[in-house]
C-alpha cells in the first residue's frame, strides 16, 4: 500500500509499504479520510521523536476491511471512526476511567493511549491496523459524512475535554487562549456546556475570523490590547474558567491572571522547557485556584457521544476543514498547514 513515511528530521514522503494484517483483537480499516495535525508537524520537525520508517497520522475514518480473532459485533464494509487515543480497556488506567492514560496493559508508566502514528504505524495511508479494536471502533451513523466526523477523532475530543476538565457550569464566563483547531474546539465545548460568555484570544486574522464564524462571543487580539485587563472588565472581575491551548509560558501566565479568585485554569497546551508559576498571579497559593490538565479522550464510547452531538445538530465542525488533498500530495498539504498559508485551518487527506 501507499503510506506517508517519516524518514528523518524534515524528511518524509509517500512510499510503498507492506499492508497491515489484523491480529487477535485487532482490525484493519481502509482509510477514506484523515488529517494533518499539529503533532504531525512536531514529528516531522524532530520536536517529537519517533522511529524512522513510521507511518505518520492518528485520525482515522474508514471502512472495516478485516477483523482479527476475538473482535465481535462488527462486519467488513462497516464505516467507522477511531479516536486518536486507542485505550485497551483492560489496564489499570482504563479500569480507573483514565482511558487517555492507557498503559496498553502495563499500568500508568507507558506513553498513554496514543499509539497510531507514535509507537505503531498511523493513518496517513491506504490502510491502518487498529489495536484493541473492540474498544475503539465506533460505527458512523447513517447520514453523517466523513467530513462531519473526522475532526471528532482528535481536535474536538481534546478541545471539548478542556471545557469538561475545567468543570464549566451554566452561566460561567470562560476565556480561551489560542483559537487554533484545539482552542476553538475548547471555545465551542464551553458553549455546549452552558457558558454564558466565551472570550477567545489570538493574534492570527484567519483564526480570529473563524472563531467569530463559529460563535465565540468576543474575540480579543493580544497584539492590540491588554487581554488580562479586558477579560476582567468583560467578566466583572475575572473568568470562572481559563483554558490554555497553546503551550507557552506567556499564555499560561495570562490565563492564570485572567481568573477570578477560586477560578480554574484548564491546560491543554503541550509545554517544552521550564514552565514557571508566578506567585503573585497564584495569590501565593492562597487563592483557591485549581489547575488541571487533560489529554485527548478516546475510545468508542467517546466517539459515539461526539457523533451524537453532530447527528442531532448540536455542533457542526465541517467548516473547520478549509483544504483537501489526495494522499499523493501530502507534502504540499504539510507545507500549507505548517506555514499557515491561504487561511488554512484544518487539512483533510483522502487516501
Amino acid at each position: 500500500m501507499r503510506a506517508n513515511v517519516f524518514q528523518a528530521v524534515n524528511r518524509f514522503g509517500i512510499e510503498e509499504v507492506e499492508r497491515p494484517r489484523a491480529g487477535a483483537g485487532e482490525a484493519v480499516i481502509r482509510m477514506t479520510m484523515t488529517t494533518v495535525c499539529g503533532t504531525d508537524l512536531h514529528i516531522v520537525r524532530g520536536e517529537y521523536p519517533v522511529r524512522p520508517g513510521l507511518v505518520i497520522g492518528h485520525e482515522p475514518v474508514g471502512v472495516i476491511e478485516e477483523l482479527g480473532p476475538g473482535v465481535t459485533d462488527y462486519r467488513p464494509g462497516q464505516r467507522v471512526l477511531v479516536g486518536a487515543i486507542t485505550p485497551c480497556g483492560q489496564c489499570r488506567a482504563c479500569l480507573s476511567s483514565h482511558l487517555s492514560q492507557c498503559g496498553h496493559g502495563a499500568g500508568y508508566e507507558a506513553l498513554g493511549g496514543w499509539r497510531m502514528g507514535n509507537t505503531q504505524d498511523g493513518a496517513q495511508a491506504e490502510y491502518i491496523r487498529i489495536p484493541a479494536a473492540q474498544a475503539n471502533l465506533a460505527p458512523i451513523p447513517d447520514g453523517l459524512t466523513d467530513e462531519q466526523v473526522i475532526l471528532l477523532s482528535d481536535i474536538a475530543s481534546t478541545g471539548f475535554s478542556g471545557a469538561e476538565a475545567g468543570s464549566v457550569r451554566i452561566g460561567d464566563a470562560v476565556v480561551v487562549f489560542a483559537q487554533g483547531p484545539i482552542g476553538l474546539c475548547a471555545s465551542i465545548g464551553a458553549r455546549l456546556m452552558g457558558a454564558s460568555l466565551v472570550v477567545g484570544v489570538d493574534g492570527d486574522e484567519a483564526r480570529m475570523k473563524m472563531a467569530q464564524r463559529m460563535g465565540v462571543d468576543v474575540v480579543l487580539d493580544h497584539r492590540q490590547q491588554d487581554v488580562v485587563a479586558e477579560v476582567k472588565r468583560l467578566t466583572g472581575g475575572g473568568a470562572d474558567v481559563a483554558i490554555e491551548a497553546l503551550g507557552t509560558q506567556q499564555t499560561f501566565e495570562s490565563a492564570l491572571r485572567c481568573l477570578r479568585p477560586a477560578g480554574t485554569l484548564s491546560s491543554l497546551g503541550v509545554y517544552s522547557g521550564k514552565l514557571q508559576l508566578p506567585y503573585d498571579a497564584f495569590s501565593a497559593g492562597l487563592g483557591d485556584y485549581r489547575i488541571v490538565t487533560t489529554l485527548c479522550p478516546g475510545g468508542k464510547e467517546r466517539m459515539r457521544r461526539l457523533m451524537d452531538l453532530v447527528h442531532h445538530k448540536r455542533v457542526d465542525l465541517s467548516p473547520l476543514i478549509t483544504h483537501r488533498f489526495k494522499l499523493a500530495d501530502i507534502q504540499e498539504a504539510y507545507a500549507l498547514f505548517g506555514e499557515r498559508r491561504d487561511g488554512v485551518f484544518k487539512v483533510a487527506i483522502q487516501p
